[in-house]
């Protein structure tokens, strides 16, 4: 097959590529440039797409020997990652932009450019496992539980996991390490990027501030309607949060706050104790079958909410004409918020099969 490998100048992408080649495909390397100011990107682990990241991965692809290039993404990016991102917080809800940069640039922008160039499929450093059986695909938790990526990969859709591959998916990282050491590769040690991309400070309140600017409200005890304190905008909070609330009076009962819920248009932010934070009911929307079929009828799952951790078992039933998910769990979770996406795994006998996924629109 002829295949691009999408290289972002880390270690994962770079053995991915390798993996590649070693399974006898016409590989082309290519480093996605996504930042229209390259040099801001990268502090240590933090951040990407810099110069350095394009130069660590033309490195590696003279390495193995492969051809390389550098398409600039920069303003599909922030159009449909950064832009999304400011807006979902805008409207009170939680993104998660690891999950929109896989569904509109990795494998939307790029597989389509890769595809037209004639192309059969796109290799990524993600850890995940990918088959395709009887012509329908079937993602899996990768074999290192650690670094699972079929969370941030569940969105995509059939057509576009038949033209994937995730050479990594049966591997542990320290063994991904260890191969990129024996491959020469400059990249083995090299630290893994964390946390936003585009926020290389880690500080997303002030990155939203900046694009947002103030929009005061009250901070609301929900049990009693009190007006604990004032913000300056819905978007500096997420479901769940305790710290950083700026109470300017602590509860009737003394105890600690969380955020319970968000109201952009009033711009009220209700805070209440760890009890509340407790979902049992999940309502979704635009739900995507990796496997092609929605599922029929109750079915007994295992639900994530969040990219690493965040899971109970469940059962979950598709409505709508299967535009709309209702999930019921066995369980409660905390934490869970509109704007997330929940993925729903088959519980048995691994455990590990994705059967779908979806944004969620509500909880109860």
């Amino acid at each position: 097959m002829r295949v691009l490998a999408a290289m972002s100048g880390g270690v994962d992408s770079a053995v991915a590529a390798a993996r590649a080649v070693d399974a006898g495909h016409e590989v082309v390397g290519v480093h996605l440039a996504l930042s229209a100011k390259p040099g801001t990107l990268r502090t240590g682990s933090r951040g990407c797409c810099t110069i350095e990241d394009s130069r660590d991965a033309r490195r590696a692809a003279d390495i193995l020997g492969i051809p390389f290039y550098v398409w600039d993404f920069a303003e599909r990016f922030t159009e449909d990652v950064i832009e999304s991102f400011v807006g979902e917080y805008a409207a009170g809800r939680t993104p998660n932009p690891c999950v929109t940069c896989n569904e509109k640039i990795k494998f939307e922008a790029l597989l389509d450019k890769a595809m037209a160039l004639g192309f059969d499929a796109v290799a990524t450093g993600h850890y995940a496992r990918l088959s395709i059986v009887d012509g329908v695909p079937e993602l899996r938790r990768s074999a290192d539980e650690g670094k699972d990526q079929s969370y941030v990969l569940a969105s995509l859709t059939p057509e576009q996991l038949r033209h994937s591959l995730f050479p990594l998916g049966d591997s542990h990282k320290s063994d991904v390490r260890a191969e990129a050491e024996r491959r020469e590769l400059a990249v083995a040690r090299k630290p893994d990027s964390h946390d936003i991309c585009f926020i290389p400070d880690g500080d997303t309140k002030k990155f939203l501030e900046r694009k947002l600017g103030e929009r005061p409200g009250d901070l609301v005890d929900a049990e009693t309607g009190a007006v604990l304190g004032r913000h300056t905008g819905v978007h500096g909070f997420t479901i769940g949060q305790r710290k950083g609330l700026g109470l300017e009076q602590p509860a009737p009962d003394g105890r600690p706050r969380y955020v319970l819920s968000l109201e952009p248009v009033s711009g009220t932010v209700k805070v209440g104790p760890a009890e509340r934070l407790a979902v049992r009911e999940i309502h979704a929307d635009r739900p995507v079958w990796p496997g092609e079929h929605p599922i029929e009828g109750p079915t007994e799952c295992v639900v994530q909410v969040r990219a690493h951790g965040g899971t109970a078992e469940a059962v979950a039933e598709a409505g709508d004409g299967a535009e709309t998910v209702r999930i019921q769990l066995r369980e409660p979770l905390r934490g869970v918020a509109p704007g997330q996406v929940v993925v729903l795994y088959r519980p048995e006998p691994a455990g590990d099969l994705v059967l779908g996924s979806a944004k969620i629109t509500a909880t109860a």
